[in-house]
């Protein structure tokens, strides 16, 4: 043994084999090791199963994962036997020992060293490259089933005349197998010619043949192999084309073959095609030659013939024939691309009407009757719902444990036989609201959140707030909101531990969930699967976990439908609407393809951004870059059970077919949609921002115009939110070719690089509606205030500027609202309500409106005073009114008082106005909120005292006029 000590004469440690007791000790511990491993892979396996099952969407589950398992195991073993394969005929190929040279010699070493494990290192390396092989086309499952699936579009392509659908279903998968091949010929290229080397079939310094018979014909068939794949991926290549994004000089970029395409790459693609394979065929020949001389011949031909034919040839073409008449050249190639744009985006039934006048002479009409179109042509929302989303927060919040949405969502409600506008929010769970948080409180005690909140759309109370409607409004539903786009956290109901149902139930603590939805954790292997999967023990062992106990997660709407229909692009905005007595998130969702040919491409996430989009209302993409885009999908998720519906919209699309037929059972037909729900269905946001990028260029369906670009729009920025594109805004109109107004979604565009009125889209957004879909542009023919001009001419007109100064007096905070735009009469109406948030109140009030009509401004308490101003009407009409006193009778002196403050108030204030006194109107209207305010106080009171109720505390859902 060797001296381990300092000296001779030290201590020796004696070196030996673990005993028996710690080697079973590491044997146990690497077990225990490997079954934790395995444990942890089954959890999120175990826990994904019981999901989907409990969504009653197993067979999502089972054909997704049975097509990955498919996919990896035939292409790992695939790629796995291909090298492997070629690792052993290299092998076997091996020559003979001939006499020793310096490279053999260093050579043999690694020889030696590898000859008693060479069945393991084969299975090593075939084992890797078939994991890594197997997993690349595990990925590829929805190419496989869109392949295997695929229905006819029964359209062809201009210029191969094949049908789209081998564009977007076949030819993905035929270049992923092209790939695959590639891949493989490679690595078994690689993998053939080091054994080789290894073992002598090639020689890099030795003297003599560099390379034996045997290795000459082996690598040679290989090469041929990789030449024969490059021969298909230059016929490939020719469709391609079809699909090939490109640009002009003096246009934006495109898809499609361009003239360059179709008379210079798309022969060379031909004759390179041929080429190719006739240098594959030498390849193969040295089988019989035994000589590189013609293959390495002929591979330099093709090289040549790939830079010459298929590079300098199409530039010649482009510089000497395309570039001195581009235009003309390109027209017809323009067209192709301009209708199957058109197509793929469904805009190619749009109607512009380029008549369109732009401007009324309000002054030379009859007043009374441009007053009356604009209430019939339009139902002008005052409450933007992207603002008052505090105002519900601070007046139906309730508890500090429940939220509403940053922005609210806008739909329709019948309320005493009229449907109107109505903003709508739900009293989600705030779980940083909870008053203690602890682990038991978090997930068991405040699971869900309670109630809708609605308030009418184009009426606003004096006092600014929102109209809040009652819950007659809504009718008698399910308020329990375990669903939701605010409820992230997991939680545990059911069981032993009882939930806070609703505001005021804080000690009673009485219900318990009694839904479809969660998945039960009665099973003590679902518990321990859980707790490995949410990285929490106590789910294993906490005794508030009993009989009955269901965890609830994937709670956001559009979690849930991207779960269960992964083939889905999700719309950035899901809703809720009260629909059979229950609250259902309704979720719009798009099939998409990036193959439909001669079709421009767009980027989803940069074509949906707006000055509203938060990462909450991002669309969910399964693929960012798209060509072809329909709101196939109408869904729902039951916001109590998280019950997951989808519904066929688009009867027609191809693409929704394809996936049924790949997922049967998984979506019910159009028909199934009830007629309570598709009161509520309306066209979705999402779409309709990506058809208003495309329709700033494809309006213009001539190619010289669309060449030029001189007829281009482009979208306006939020005249309020620089540096954000304008959101679409929903409010129910009359376009000029309507008898009735619809509920419609509505944008603008300016001239590229210009700030005025370019054009003014609308579509019809009501899925009762004949007209769903159907998208309307007026092109005004004169020069019109576009959106940022509109707000400037507002922020620069003198009155307005003195009023707007005035409303910030002290450390008030002045919010403009959604600036609608309306055609009225030949001209636009532009409305925009401005909010006040004042020193004291943590939320916008609306104080005025501002209104513009032609050359017209009126910035006004209310839009019907504004309206009055801008169409001429005389003050004696509707013109300036002192505030609404009028009371029920009282006598209590309080109110008597309160009334006379107000009316003197509005008085001093008038007068100064007249005397252009800014700080005396300032003091005025201060001196007018307090006695509203003192006045509104008193009357509660008294209403309370009446009742027979404490005053400070209104009842739920009454809404008061302060």
């Amino acid at each position: 043994m060797p001296d381990r000590g300092g000296g001779p004469t030290g201590p020796r440690i004696r070196v030996g084999r673990p005993s028996r007791r710690v080697r079973t000790l590491l044997m146990t511990l690497g077990v225990l090791a490997a079954l934790a491993m395995l444990f942890v892979m089954f959890a999120g396996f175990w826990t994904d199963w019981l999901w989907y099952r409990s969504v009653h969407y197993s067979s999502v589950f089972t054909t997704t994962l049975g097509t990955k398992i498919g996919l990896f195991a035939v292409f790992g073993l695939l790629m796995a036997a291909a090298v492997g394969f070629n690792i052993w005929l290299a092998h076997r190929l091996r020559p003979p020992l001939s006499a020793m040279s310096a490279e053999q010699q260093s050579l043999d070493r690694y020889r030696m060293s590898i000859a008693p494990y060479k069945k393991w290192v084969l299975l090593a390396v075939t084992a890797l490259v078939g994991l890594v092989a197997g997993a690349s086309a595990a990925g590829q499952w929805r190419t496989w089933l869109q392949w295997v699936n695929g229905v006819s579009f029964h359209q062809k392509d201009p210029q191969f005349h094949k049908d789209i659908s081998f564009y977007t279903f076949d030819l993905p998968w035929y270049r992923f197998l092209l790939s695959f091949g590639f891949a493989a010929a490679v690595l078994s290229l690689i993998a053939a010619a080091l054994v080789h080397y290894l073992y002598g079939g090639l020689r890099l310094t030795s003297p003599g043949h560099r390379a034996t018979a045997a290795a000459t014909g082996h690598l040679s068939v290989l090469l041929g192999l990789f030449v024969a794949l490059k021969a298909v991926a230059y016929w490939l290549d020719r469709y391609g084309l079809a699909v090939k994004s490109s640009g002009l000089r003096s246009a934006d970029g495109w898809t499609g073959l361009r003239y360059v395409d179709a008379n210079a790459y798309l022969p060379a693609k031909t004759i390179l095609f041929i080429i190719a394979l006739i240098c594959a065929v030498l390849f193969f020949a040295t089988l019989w030659r035994r000589t590189w001389q013609l293959p390495v011949i002929g591979f330099g031909l093709m090289v040549l013939s790939a830079i010459l034919i298929g590079g300098l040839y199409p530039a010649i073409v482009q510089k000497f024939q395309v570039s001195p008449n581009e235009q003309t050249k390109e027209a017809p190639y323009i067209a192709k691309n301009i209708k199957a744009t058109r197509a793929a985006y469904g805009i190619d039934d749009t109607k512009v009407d380029d008549r369109y006048p732009g401007k009324s002479d309000a002054g030379g009409k009859d007043k009374n009757r441009l007053r009356e179109m604009a209430n019939s042509t339009a139902s002008l929302r005052l409450l933007d719902p992207n603002i008052v989303s505090p105002a519900f927060q601070q007046e139906r919040q309730d508890r500090g444990y429940y939220q509403f949405p940053s922005t609210l969502d806008v739909d329709r409600y019948t309320v005493q036989g009229k449907e109107q506008d109505t903003v709508i929010g739900l009293r989600e769970l705030n779980i940083k609201g909870i008053p203690e948080r602890n682990w038991i409180n978090d997930h068991f005690k405040y699971t869900h959140g309670y109630g809708a909140v609605t308030a009418k759309g184009t009426s606003v109370p004096k006092g600014g707030g929102p109209d809040f409607q009652s819950d007659a409004t809504l009718g008698s539903y399910e308020p329990r909101v375990y669903y939701g786009e605010k409820t992230t956290q997991y939680s545990i109901v059911g069981g032993p531990q009882k939930e806070i149902d609703k505001p005021g139930d804080e000690g009673k603590e009485s219900f318990g969930y009694d839904g479809k939805g969660g998945v039960a954790l009665s099973n003590p292997v679902n518990r321990a699967a859980y707790a490995v999967a949410f990285g929490e023990p106590k789910i294993l062992y906490s005794g508030a976990i009993g009989k009955g106990s269901k965890i609830l997660y994937n709670r956001t709407p559009k979690e849930r439908v991207e779960a269960v229909a992964p083939w889905l692009t999700i719309d950035g905005d899901a809703y809720p609407a009260v629909v059979n007595h229950r609250i259902q998130w309704i979720v719009d969702a798009y099939t998409t393809t990036n193959g439909y040919p001669y079709a421009s491409r767009t980027t989803l996430g940069d074509t949906t951004t707006d000055s509203l989009t938060t990462g909450q209302r991002a669309v969910v993409a399964q693929q960012n870059q798209v060509n072809y885009i329909r709101n196939s999908v109408k869904a729902t998720v039951d916001a109590y059970d998280g019950t997951v519906k989808l519904y066929q919209w688009d009867t027609e699309d191809p693409v929704l077919k394809t996936w049924m037929k790949a997922f049967p059972g998984t979506v019910k037909p159009k028909g199934e949609i009830s007629t309570d729900l598709k009161a509520h269905l309306r066209y979705p946001q999402d779409l309709f921002k990506v058809q208003r990028e495309l329709l700033a260029r494809y309006h213009v369906t001539d190619p010289a115009a669309f060449y030029t670009g001189s007829q281009r729009w482009q979208v306006p920025d939020d005249p309020t939110n620089k540096g954000n594109a304008v959101p679409p805004y929903y409010l129910s109109m009359r376009m000029p070719d309507q008898k009735d107004q619809t509920f419609s979604l509505t944008t603008t565009f300016t001239p590229k690089n210009r700030p005025n009125l370019g054009a003014f889209m609308a579509v019809d957004a009501d899925a009762k509606s004949d007209g769903y879909g159907r998208i309307r542009i007026l092109e005004p023919k004169g020069a019109v205030w576009g959106p940022e001009q509109a707000q400037s001419n507002f922020n620069s007109n003198s009155d307005v500027a003195s009023l707007i100064r005035l409303l910030k007096g002290g450390d008030s905070e002045v919010e403009y609202g959604n600036l609608l735009t309306v055609p009225l009469d030949g001209g636009f109406l532009y409305v925009e309500p401005v909010y006040v948030r004042g020193a004291r109140a943590n939320y916008p009030l609306l104080r005025k409106v501002l209104v513009n009509y032609g050359e017209k401004i009126a910035f006004r308490d209310t839009l019907g005073e504004a309206l009055d101003e801008v169409f001429g009407k005389q003050q004696g009409e509707t013109g300036k009114q002192p505030p609404d006193t009028s009371r029920p009778s009282t006598a209590n002196p309080t109110v008597k008082q309160a009334v006379k403050d107000a009316q003197d108030a509005w008085a001093a204030g008038q007068k100064a106005l007249e005397q252009k006194d800014l700080e005396a109107y300032g003091k005025a209207q201060k001196s007018l909120k307090d006695a509203l305010d003192r006045l509104a106080k008193a009357e509660e009171e008294a209403e309370k005292k009446a009742d027979g109720k404490p005053a400070g505390k209104q009842d739920e859902g009454k809404r008061t006029d302060g």
